[in-house]
């Protein structure tokens, strides 16, 4: 590493605040009348400013985990708290605000509506975060931060172009602006390129690490990929529920 690069790296290691933080969480799942335990005591934190890779095999937890810390799913023991404030208790209408401003989510299969076009598809969280009243009288203003969220993924020429009619790269470039779309503080990223090929998977992770390093951006990245978890700032492995110990966390490389 040269000298400009590990000094920005040791001033985004200096930055100990703490965005997220789930404190011994626990989760199973019931099939019949068999309880079948996925995460046992998960104690876990996202640090502002960085990018924290989670990565383990298939099964071991990590998109449970992701899908609590955005309150997509309760655990049934634990807390998980977002800026000081413990979130997966809180009222249906707070965590849905901390779902559609907070933090942006972007999936392995993208989640994008298959009738909307991609401007229409990046305009979907201020459609459902507003009142229909407030959002028509500032309709206009929204379409701009759309078309300038896509113009930062490079999709802008895409923009009337629905899902069918794109690229598997293309739809993923199309969910990360959806997620920008109400600056969040925290991108949470499920395997976001699990389903591309290598040479669309790194130029995804290039843009990831972009919005990171330019835009300061706090990312969570879930994956199986050793390769891509090295990108990361820090790199935490889940192993059969359970976060392993003595692995390291920070990655200066």
């Amino acid at each position: 590493m040269s000298f400009y690069p590990l000094l920005n790296q040791m001033a985004k290691n200096m930055n100990s605040e703490t965005v997220l933080r789930a404190q011994d969480i626990y989760k199973s799942y019931h099939k019949d009348r068999i309880e079948v335990p996925v995460l046992r005591g998960v104690d876990f934190e996202v640090t502002a400013g960085l990018v924290t890779a989670l990565v383990g095999r298939s099964g071991s937890g990590k998109s449970t985990l992701m899908h609590l810390l955005a309150t997509l799913d309760q655990p049934d023991r634990g807390e998980i708290h977002f800026q000081g404030e413990r979130i997966d208790d809180a009222p249906r209408s707070r965590r849905d605000r901390y779902r559609n401003h907070d933090i942006g989510i972007i999936f392995q299969f993208y989640h994008l509506l298959p009738e909307l076009s991609a401007i229409e598809n990046v305009l979907a969280p201020t459609m459902i975060g507003k009142s229909a009243w407030n959002f028509f009288r500032h309709r206009k203003e929204a379409k701009r931060r759309a078309e300038a969220m896509l113009d930062r993924v490079g999709l802008l020429h895409r923009a009337a172009h629905k899902p069918a009619e794109m690229s598997g790269g293309e739809m993923q470039r199309a969910a990360i602006a959806r997620a920008l779309m109400t600056d969040p503080t925290l991108l949470l990223a499920d395997e976001p390129t699990g389903n591309l090929d290598t040479e669309t998977g790194l130029e995804i992770l290039k843009l990831l690490t972009e919005l990171n390093q330019d835009d300061g951006l706090t990312i969570l990245m879930i994956t199986h990929d050793n390769s891509i978890a090295e990108s990361a700032d820090r790199c935490h492995r889940m192993q059969d529920g359970q976060l392993q110990q003595g692995m390291p966390e920070l990655l200066i490389a």
